[in-house]
């Protein structure tokens, strides 16, 4: 059975953010990740793309499928360049990968007003922070307020995350490995069109737009079915070069 890492992004943990996934289980093993700082993990005084990233490295096993979702899909494209050797597919759904696409003013807006953003979060107020952070990146989730206790947690994550502007995606080494790559937008923030549009190109990944649900194309209705038939084609291919 083909094996999924599911790697979820900022403020909710691998069950809320792959919900609508789960039902896969019936076709593969599922490996739903809550990374440190997000229930039912204690909370942590820094929250880092490259210190996940070597966690999930570290959990992969030859020819896993690895999926991530937001802040997830910079770690997933991370951790799939530091071992190529054992990813059978890679799929990112809108990372904020900024620095692959500086020159679009949109991208380049984005990354200064994130930035700016995070700079506001030594205030202790988790839940003003959480909701300027929902509509910087077009996420259609409105909170309750006050806050649940998990979803706090989630938002003193973000609060301590390190920005993912400063992330560098290795572009050349991840466009030489053999595995496919698929990368997901939503069609809903022009920034997280222009930074898929450049992954597409770069590592000659298949694109998939799927509108209507924000930041998390992967509840889109759809998705399932597509994630399906490219990991399938995916391990199809892996078996058919030996």
């Amino acid at each position: 059975m083909e094996r999924l890492l599911l790697v979820h992004g900022s403020v909710v943990g691998g069950r809320p953010t792959w919900g609508a996934q789960l039902p896969l289980a019936e076709r593969f093993e599922l490996l739903v990740l809550d990374r440190p700082g997000f229930p039912p993990h204690p909370p942590v005084d820094r929250v880092d793309f490259e210190v996940d990233a070597e966690l999930v490295a570290g959990l992969l096993e030859p020819g896993d499928h690895l999926v991530g979702q937001s802040y997830g899909g910079v770690i997933s494209l991370l951790a799939a360049a530091a071992r190529p050797d054992l990813v059978r597919s890679l799929t990112v759904i809108e990372p904020p990968a900024t620095a692959v696409a500086l020159d679009v003013p949109a991208v380049a807006e984005f990354a200064a007003g994130g930035a700016a953003l995070y700079a506001s979060g030594q205030t202790d107020d988790a839940e003003a922070f959480l909701r300027r952070f929902l509509t910087a990146v077009g996420s259609t989730f409105a909170p309750p307020s006050p806050l649940p206790a998990d979803l706090e947690q989630g938002a003193r994550a973000l609060m301590v995350e390190r920005g993912p502007w400063e992330a560098e995606i290795p572009l050349e080494l991840l466009a030489a490995t053999d595995f496919p790559k698929l990368v997901v937008s939503g069609a809903h923030h022009p920034a997280f069109d222009a930074i898929c549009a450049k992954l597409e190109r770069a590592l000659e990944a298949e694109r998939l737009v799927l509108p209507g649900y924000g930041h998390a194309a992967q509840r889109h209705p759809d998705f399932n079915a597509h994630l399906t038939d490219f990991i399938e084609r995916a391990s199809a291919g892996s078996s058919s070069t030996g």
